[in-house]
């Protein structure tokens, strides 16, 4: 699932997954100039659009990001941790499952249609984009028409593992989100060596984007093109402590990183069935906490500037600076269970275009479900 954007307002600290009383937050707020907050507050008039989708008013949060979630094929990796692969409890369709029919883009520009007035930002996520060239080209025209046809568009961001970079058509896929006036691209790395990370990511066979040198190749073309942010996912056996945070600074750096973004797992809740995804998650998961109050107590730190903490629907941020880089560095979590409770609100966080031709307020495919086509018609 996507990243947050920027954070834009003050927040009531007392929401945010790290504790206001805890003296770990105590110490943050003592040198961070701003707490900023994403998600508006309830009665914030400025920061809610009414919008009519599929014949009904629903009120919207501002920002809000749309996802054409991408499944054409299967995802190039098979990451240990997958949000993919956590199953609610019920039944329903995967999202993962759904493969994108032929009238697949004629659905998505009626559902773009539906949402025409309403400020948006492009979220490109799902499998992996990249994976099909051909497929992915598509939809960077679908929506670059939607935007020439009066799509309000604040920014635009990629989600990717780079394995389409990597393969022969990378250069075009650069140039087309050239084109497409990338805000920037967060390429997933959770080890700066290709062995831990393939335990990892799990590549599939063939894949060049698996190889170390490949991989920093790749993302220095990215770099020199598109901002360009790589994202760790902290978990036991990859990056774990305030030694392995900044050997992979040092190694960001030279792939021409921008920003480098220290993830822990999402927070679950009982919604998720315990299958072995969920127990991957719960049996590595390192607390961000952990890892923060590490790096706080190393010599290096002392060179990082805070910048902000930023508070989410679901997740908190803390954003950082080194100013003899110039690199920016995030320390972040997510909690599902806020993000539920959002979702469950009737108001509308989140947009999700999935393989269905649905438009979903959420992740799941058969629920939330703002619009889908008239039976029988494209």
């Amino acid at each position: 699932m996507p990243a947050p954007l920027e954070g834009l307002a003050t927040a009531d600290p007392g929401t945010l997954p790290l504790s206001a009383a805890s003296t770990l937050f105590q110490r943050l707020r003592a040198t961070t100039p701003q707490l900023a907050r994403r998600a508006p507050g309830e009665h914030d008039a400025a920061r809610w659009r009414e919008h009519r989708i599929g014949g009904r008013r629903y009120r919207v949060a501002q920002p809000v990001t749309f996802t054409p979630y991408a499944a054409a094929r299967p995802c190039s990796a098979r990451c240990l941790f997958c949000s993919e692969n956590l199953r609610p409890h019920g039944d329903g369709a995967m999202a993962q499952s759904l493969r994108p029919g032929p009238d697949h883009f004629q659905r998505l520009s009626a559902a773009l249609a539906q949402l025409r007035g309403l400020p948006l930002s492009w979220s490109l996520s799902g499998l992996e984009t990249s994976d099909d060239e051909d497929w992915f080209l598509r939809l960077l025209d679908a929506l670059g028409a939607a935007e020439r046809d009066g799509a309000i568009v604040e920014e635009r961001v990629l989600y990717s593992n780079g394995a389409g970079f990597a393969r022969g058509r990378g250069e075009e896929l650069i140039a087309a989100l050239r084109d497409f006036r990338l805000s920037w691209l967060e390429l997933s790395r959770h080890h700066c060596d290709a062995a831990r990370n393939q335990r990892i990511m799990r590549f599939r066979e063939g894949e060049p984007i698996a190889d170390g040198a490949r991989f920093e190749t790749v993302a220095r073309r990215l770099a020199a093109t598109l901002p360009l942010r790589l994202v760790c996912i902290l978990q036991r056996g990859g990056i774990d402590d305030a030694e392995g945070v900044a050997a992979y600074l040092d190694w960001a750096r030279g792939c021409g990183a921008g920003t480098v973004i220290f993830r822990e797992f999402s927070r679950l809740d009982a919604g998720y069935r315990d299958n072995a995804t969920r127990r991957y998650v719960e049996a590595e998961r390192v607390p961000i906490e952990q890892v923060l109050a590490a790096c706080m107590d190393a010599p290096w730190w002392s060179r990082l500037q805070p910048l902000r903490i930023t508070e989410g629907y679901y997740f908190w941020n803390l954003q950082l600076h080194d100013p003899r880089s110039g690199l920016k560095v995030v320390f972040e979590a997510s909690d599902y269970a806020a993000m539920h409770r959002r979702h469950a609100s009737g108001d509308v966080y989140k947009l999700v275009f999935h393989g269905n031709g649905r438009l979903c307020a959420g992740w799941q495919p058969d629920r939330d479900i703002l619009w889908e086509p008239p039976h029988g018609q494209p």
